[in-house]
């Protein structure tokens, strides 16, 4: 019951994903980041089990943040790109299986923008736009229809509100936020997170209370 969707555009990167924390059938919270920003020229959107996407995205942040403390400069983004698939992997391997899938996102001024999508068995591909939870069937035919590749920034916001207006609108689920952020040659920001519009009181019709109870 979770989305992360992103797309490439003209030098620019951007994530978009819902902030609900469910367990089963139930609502527990709505304001869990699923967006983790690794370092100054790359973020990963992590859906999956609660505690192996948290635990995940923790893990390759503070190896990316030691590799910068360490040697003086950031990871380059394509190792940034095999060492999340990489960690995914080895603990595939293992008796300590994360059941986590992302969409990550990297910029540097030699290679442009690039979104990567791993799967949860470690399956790695460069798109153009993409998704991973139950809001991805929605999206891939709006982004199919509306992307071109020298999308500008606010052309790019565009459609990742079109996706979300889709996503609240079609599915069952009430995925009720969405935090949206933008990867460029200034870095990462975050954009004004996308909410749904609020459902007219008239739709549903006023309880009738007997005179009896008022």
């Amino acid at each position: 019951m979770e989305t992360v969707i992103g797309l490439k555009g003209k030098d620019y990167v951007m994530l978009a994903a819902d902030t609900m924390l469910a367990k089963n059938i139930y609502f527990l919270r709505d304001n869990c980041s699923k967006i983790r920003v690794l370092s100054s020229n790359s973020m990963v959107g992590v859906i999956g089990n609660e505690g192996d996407s948290t635990k995940f995205a923790d893990f390759i942040a503070t190896r990316v943040s030691l590799y910068e403390i360490a040697n003086g400069y950031s990871m380059d983004t394509p190792i940034v790109i095999h060492f999340a698939r990489q960690h995914l992997l080895s603990s595939l391997a293992s008796r300590i299986k994360f059941v986590v899938s992302m969409l990550v996102a990297c910029f540097d001024m030699k290679r442009g923008a690039n979104l990567c999508y791993i799967d949860s068995k470690g399956a790695l591909q460069y798109l153009n736009y993409s998704g991973q939870g139950i809001g991805h069937s929605v999206s891939m035919s709006i982004f199919h229809t509306m992307w071109k590749p020298d999308l500008s920034i606010e052309d790019g916001l565009a459609i990742v509100r079109r996706c979300v207006t889709e996503i609240q609108s079609r599915l069952i689920v009430n995925l009720r936020q969405f935090e949206i952020f933008l990867l460029d040659k200034s870095g990462v920001r975050k954009l004004e997170s996308f909410c749904p519009q609020p459902v007219p009181d008239q739709i549903f019709p006023q309880r009738l209370i007997p005179d009896a109870l008022k």
